[in-house]
């Protein structure tokens, strides 16, 4: 399974040709407008299921199935915590809960903003968080920022998922320390002088051993479409331990 989460940073319908050809069978994109201002061509071909959310803007959350998983979003879901929501996932003999996330600002609750929103989703989620999880998405955090005065800093969260037996497949993968990490997945402004790594997949221990390779996109290929490149995860779901 080729997991891919991007930023896209608006106007999907002028960059799918871009993402698409990396192939994947589950595809988050962020910022994201709706589904149905894509133009199916091609070489943007339907996807086999599609959800999108959006809490009244123009822009939202979108997952994509390009091969034969599907979604269902689950009734725990909570519109309180915008743009994290968790899925079961069938297909391909598989099953497993996803969260996608697209953590923002919340002007009405500083507490429930950026990093802050994902410590009090995990609380809210806290059922749903045991084998076969993905969580995947912008988290919008990262240990250097967090001597930040919030509830949940970047650190609390990694704790918290660390507690529930979830960690972070990239850090994992290349046995990197938070806060360390050696790719950037957001340029602020497009800059390439303002990197950060900030997009990340977390899975429960029985998925990081089934992962196979990490791959991020490049600010050579992709400065030119967003300020965030995507993140690649290639999990071998069938490989046993």
């Amino acid at each position: 399974m080729r997991l891919i989460t991007w930023n896209c940073q608006g106007a999907f319908r002028k960059k799918a040709d871009f993402i698409l050809p990396l192939r994947p069978d589950i595809l988050v994109v962020q910022e994201c407008e709706h589904p149905d201002k894509l133009k199916f061509t091609p070489t943007i071909p339907k996807p086999n299921d599609i959800y999108w959310y959006s809490d009244g803007g123009k822009k939202g959350i979108g997952i994509f199935s390009y091969s034969n998983y599907k979604f269902e979003i689950l009734p725990e879901f909570n519109p309180d915590f915008r743009y994290i929501l968790p899925f079961r996932v069938t297909g391909n003999g598989q099953n497993f809960t996803l969260l996608a996330v697209w953590a923002m600002d919340n002007k009405e609750n500083r507490q429930r903003r950026y990093i802050g929103q994902v410590w009090f989703a995990i609380d809210h989620y806290k059922s749903l968080l045991g084998n076969s999880t993905i969580l995947i998405g912008d988290f919008n955090s990262n240990k250097i920022w967090d001597y930040k005065d919030r509830v949940g800093s970047h650190s609390d969260v990694v704790k918290k998922l660390a507690d529930n037996n979830i960690h972070s497949v990239y850090h994992k993968h290349f046995d990197i320390a938070q806060g360390k990490e050696e790719h950037s997945t957001l340029f602020m402004y497009r800059k390439k002088e303002k990197a950060y790594h900030i997009d990340y997949c977390f899975a429960s221990a029985d998925l990081l051993d089934k992962v196979e390779q990490i791959d991020i996109g490049t600010y050579e290929n992709w400065a030119t479409h967003s300020d965030h490149t995507p993140l690649i995860i290639k999990f071998n779901l069938r490989r046993r331990k």
